[in-house]
């Protein structure tokens, strides 16, 4: 459950709830170190809350992979072309500083 959104999370709870699945979830706790994730509490019931996650994330896959697909259809998906447009200085400067931080990063590697 480390980097799943919210929605996703919610989602997930709210199908193994309506499973009859009892599980408990763990979080990351103060400093981040712990892992967050939802653990069944009866081991027989592992291997269906595992099948079920593992559907749902194909659905939400497939659901975001046809969305992003209709949204390129229709022209609303940003490409890099529209982020020069909206804001080239900004775009021009980003562009340098990456130039930079690749020169000095690669200069002692490539000098002879």
């Amino acid at each position: 459950m480390r980097y799943a959104p919210e929605d996703e999370a919610h989602a997930i709870r709210q199908l193994l709830e309506d499973n009859n699945i009892e599980y408990f979830e763990t979080h990351a706790g103060f400093w981040g170190i712990s892992v967050p994730a939802l653990w069944a509490k009866r081991e027989d019931q592992f291997d269906r809350a595992r099948e079920l996650i593992d559907e749902y994330q194909v659905q939400r896959a497939e659901h975001f992979r046809n969305e992003f697909k209709m949204s390129k259809q229709r022209g609303e998906t940003k490409t890099i072309w529209d982020s020069f447009l909206e804001d080239p200085i900004r775009f021009v400067m980003y562009i340098g500083m990456i130039v930079l931080v690749l020169y000095f990063s690669l200069r002692f590697f490539l000098s002879f």
